[in-house]
């Protein structure tokens, strides 16, 4: 036979008591950690190329640039639709200029990957041009890693929010890809 105190049985009784409401922050990684993670992923993706290039079938190398080519539009279309206009933002005009350059470069980005998309593996200049899009894209994340981010992280961004937001474009462009 079990006693119950006279503590248990009053708490039984009175409903629980719930913190004093706050907002709730979205669950997972801001949007700087999923895109410096995005920025790993391909880097990833740009050093196994290289390793492959010489000896991998026409088609294993189509198939690695394409996923390069896939994560990058992806990732793109996140910073233009989320990261860029909400940095615009907070930022004002000391912002500008960089944003500008990082909007230069996805263009500059694009026309590569179009370029890749519409030739063969096989063609004289393919991995030359994989190889540029990968120098391309190391000095963009270094210009969001060392000027970028930090502007971002120090403005009071809400990061949190807009990670949430990218989260599930994320997962849309995914399900279209």
């Amino acid at each position: 036979m079990t006693t119950v105190t006279a503590f248990q049985a009053a708490r039984k009784r009175s409903p629980k008591r719930r913190a004093p409401s706050t907002p709730r922050r979205p669950a997972g990684p801001d949007a700087i950690a999923m895109l410096r993670e995005d920025h790993r992923r391909v880097d990833a993706l740009f050093k196994r190329f290289d390793k492959i290039k010489d000896d991998a079938t026409p088609a294993a190398k189509r198939t690695l640039a394409d996923e390069i080519c896939t994560e990058l539009t992806i990732h793109m279309t996140l910073e233009e639709e989320f990261l860029y206009p909400a940095a615009r933002e907070a930022l004002g005009e000391k912002g500008h200029e960089l944003l500008d350059e990082a909007e230069v470069e996805h263009a500059s980005v694009k026309d590569l990957i179009a370029q890749l998309e519409s030739e063969s593996p096989g063609d004289p200049l393919y991995d030359a041009k994989v190889g540029v899009l990968g120098e391309y894209i190391e000095h963009h994340v270094k210009e969001e890693h060392d000027e970028m981010f930090p502007k971002c992280r120090k403005s009071g961004m809400d990061l949190k929010a807009l990670g949430a937001r990218m989260r599930e474009r994320k997962s849309a462009l995914l399900g279209e890809a």
